[in-house]
């Protein structure tokens, strides 16, 4: 039986005072009890409103779960896709929102840890706010692995989850608001109400009441842990956790080609700093080359891509506990160990 001291709305709130601290925002953030794909699909279906024309940037596996839920929200979708070795530029979204002047909301994802590329947030932001669009940002991978200026760059829909570079647990979530998404939302009548969905729903229980009392019980064990790793990562600085993961990404890329192997994005400017995503050498299965690899080495953090990724990519991670050399040094390790075999 678990002991614990009940985790007040006081308590909750705090906890997002520090989460906006993180995201260099002064918009609400809401916690979201649940893995991160409940804030992404709950922001999308309430900023998506029937018949209005978005642009989802695709840039992974990640992008085109959006544009599915875009579509089914009844937003007229216009996908602007780019190989998965490559960041999209801010040129390129200029000229899909010129192309498309109806666009009202753009999709984005900041790090896409499934392929290894970082995608130049600022730039992009910058282009779209002077198309007056609204931009949700995918920043699961990259929260506490990179700089994100939620307000400096004028992101309206900021959502992080705290497995990743944070070092947290998987169970709980977060969005920053501004007031432009809220009013968006607010206008949408198809936007969820009434739903688990609904970030409506703990804007007028939870934000407008006062934070005096909390809509349902919270995840306390995630609560926590989310607590914990904010306590971590104040403690020696988020400069410097973002300083390990940069260290880690370019330790894994050079560690890599000195195995022989070639980087998966050529252009080092792309990197995304949470995973190096390698190519696999002619002949040889990604899901073979990991497995001879993880047999090395079972605690090695490294695995095979998935889906049309699956055959040919090889991905190291390297966040959160992961962001260290000995843990890099230990993937190579198994690497090296798996291609002599």
């Amino acid at each position: 039986m678990l002991d614990l001291p009940a985790l007040t709305a006081a308590d909750f709130a705090a906890i997002e005072r520090r989460l906006a601290a993180l995201l260099r925002t002064s918009n609400d953030v809401v916690i979201t009890q649940g893995e991160a794909l409940l804030p992404l699909e709950g922001a999308i279906r309430g900023a998506a409103r029937p018949g209005s024309t978005a642009l989802n940037v695709v840039t992974g596996p990640y992008g085109r779960t959006f544009g599915g839920w875009l579509r089914d929200a009844g937003a007229k979708v216009v996908d602007l896709a780019v190989p998965f070795d490559r960041a999209v530029t801010g040129e390129q979204v200029a000229e899909a929102l010129e192309r498309h002047p109806g666009i009202e909301l753009v999709s984005l994802v900041h790090a896409e840890a499934a392929t290894g590329v970082s995608n130049p947030v600022a730039e992009i932001a910058a282009v779209v706010r002077a198309h007056g669009a609204l931009l949700m940002l995918d920043a699961v991978a990259s929260v506490a692995a990179e700089p994100l200026l939620t307000d400096a760059w004028e992101v309206d829909l900021c959502v992080i989850g705290g497995q990743k570079a944070m070092g947290g647990p998987a169970g709980v979530s977060a969005v920053a608001v501004s007031e432009r998404a809220w009013q968006r939302l607010g206008s949408n009548p198809a936007a969820p109400r009434r739903s688990y969905l609904s970030l409506l729903d703990w804007k007028s229980g939870w934000i407008d009441a006062g934070r005096r009392a909390l809509p349902h019980a919270p995840a306390q064990l995630e609560m926590l842990a989310l607590a914990a790793c904010l306590d971590r990562i104040e403690a020696v600085g988020l400069d410097t956790v973002i300083g390990r993961h940069r260290a880690a990404a370019d330790r894994t890329r050079e560690g890599a080609l000195d195995l022989g192997l070639t980087p998966y994005v050529t252009d080092a400017r792309d990197v995304a700093p949470v995973a190096t995503t390698i190519r696999t050498p002619q002949g040889i299965h990604a899901g073979e080359l990991a497995a001879a690899a993880l047999a090395a080495d079972p605690a090695a953090p490294l695995a095979a891509g998935a889906g049309e990724l699956a055959a040919d990519l090889l991905r190291v991670n390297h966040f959160g506990a992961a962001a260290d050399p000995a843990a890099v040094d230990r993937a190579l390790a198994a690497l090296s160990a798996a291609l002599h075999r």
